[in-house]
Order: C-alpha cells, then structure tokens, then sequence
C-alpha cells in the first residue's frame, strides 16, 4: 500500500492530490491511503449549497474563522479545526458496481479498531442531531460523534474518506451551531465529540499514526510525500 503525508499548498491543489492518488490507484492496481490534517475550515455539502439559508451559513463559518469551503461527496456542513485530521483511502475496483456497503463496513469497523488502539474510548454509532449525521459514523461511547465516513467510486477505483476530530471540541460547537441554524438543520451542541473527550491523545501525529497502522494492516507500506503526486486542478 501507498501511504502518502503531508499537504500540498492550497485548499484546492491539495484536494486535487487526492483525486490524483485515487486515479493512479485505479491505474495501477495498488490501494493508498493518505491521513492529514486539511487546516480550519467549514466544509459545505451540495444540499448545504442549495439551501436558502446558505449565505447566513457561509457568514457565520467566517465569523467564527472557519473558511467555508464546497466539497463534492458527503453530506451536511462538516467543522475542521487546526487538530482535525482526514483520511482517504484508495482501492482498485474490478467491478464498480458492487462492494459499496462493505468498503463502508471495512472502513468504519478498521477507524473503531484503529482510536481504541490509541486508548479511546469509541464505538460505532450516531448521536441524535449531530452534525452530518450518516449511518457510518463513530462517536465516544455513548456520547459525541468523533468521526464520519464518506465514500466515492469511479470506474476502477474507490475512495473511502473522512474525517476525525481530535480536539477542539468547543469551536466546533461554536461554529456549528449558527450554521446548523441558518441551514435549519437540526443540531445539538452535545453531538460533537473527540478523540481527547473519549480518553485518546490530543496529539493529530499520534491519531495520524494509529489510523495508518490501521488502515495498512499487514501489508507493507511504501511511504510517500504527497508532493510526489502530479495533480490537474481541473481533474
């Protein structure tokens, strides 16, 4: 497996490096995985976009410092604080139209595996009202939800992603509950959990690590800088 780190400079070079490494999968036939920390930002959803009280939203997320920023697979607004760490993981596909359910069923059991080795205290699960609620989420056991997984497939290759808040609870509150509001969503405050909050490291470096041992397993990892990937901004 692939294991690329770091972050490339901009917002959208960086996200097209992840496209890059999902396509090069597809062509070689070699799965990757990048863990990083995208930087503060509020990540919109396409229902968020279309909603009538979008431009409140987007006020709100700069108000509080968090950029607004549109992304193409998930679902609702999503909060990243300077801790928050992402996770991508590229696998090549021999048939595009199967194994949807159980790349979601692997993801979401490996990240559980995955923080509990770190010492945190997570189980599968959805807090009521929480923010972008899906059905392949982790939360601090019996509490906040700490992670969600996404997943977006092209024709020979798939990607499983998400994102794990670390710390900085209380931001993410701040932030999310003007923007849930403008959207008319229902949130509650209390939904929002973290690594730290269920007894695991604060430290993104120690979280990247243990999600990269999980997500690698046994295979042997070729370690990469993300850098080395050739992007297409358009792509």
């Amino acid at each position: 497996m692939r294991v690329y780190r770091g972050r490339r400079g901009d917002r959208e070079t960086d996200r097209a490096a992840t496209a890059a490494m999902l396509a090069e999968t597809g062509e070689s036939g070699v799965p990757a995985l990048r863990v990083w920390a995208p930087g503060r930002s509020l990540a919109f959803g396409r229902r968020d976009a279309r909603a009538d009280g979008y431009a409140r939203a987007t006020a709100a997320a700069r108000e509080h410092g968090f950029p607004p920023v549109e992304r193409s697979v998930g679902g609702r607004a999503v909060a990243y604080a300077a801790s928050t760490l992402a996770f991508a993981r590229a696998v090549p596909l021999a048939d595009a139209r199967t194994g949807l359910n159980d790349r979601y069923e692997s993801a979401v059991g490996t990240l559980v595996a995955a923080l509990r080795d770190a010492g945190a205290d997570v189980e599968r699960g959805e807090p009521p009202a929480s923010y972008c609620p899906g059905d392949y989420s982790v939360r601090v056991a019996g509490g906040g939800k700490v992670a969600g997984i996404a997943q977006r497939v092209r024709g020979d290759s798939a990607l499983v992603s998400g994102c794990v808040t670390v710390a900085e609870r209380g931001p993410i509150r701040a932030v999310l509950r003007p923007v849930y509001d403008a959207l008319a969503v229902p949130f509650d405050p209390d939904s929002v959990g973290s690594v730290a909050r269920a007894g695991g490291p604060d430290d993104p470096a120690a979280v990247r690590d243990a999600l990269e041992a999980g997500f690698v397993g046994d295979r042997d990892a070729e370690v990469r800088d993300v850098t080395d990937l050739s992007v297409d901004r358009d792509g």
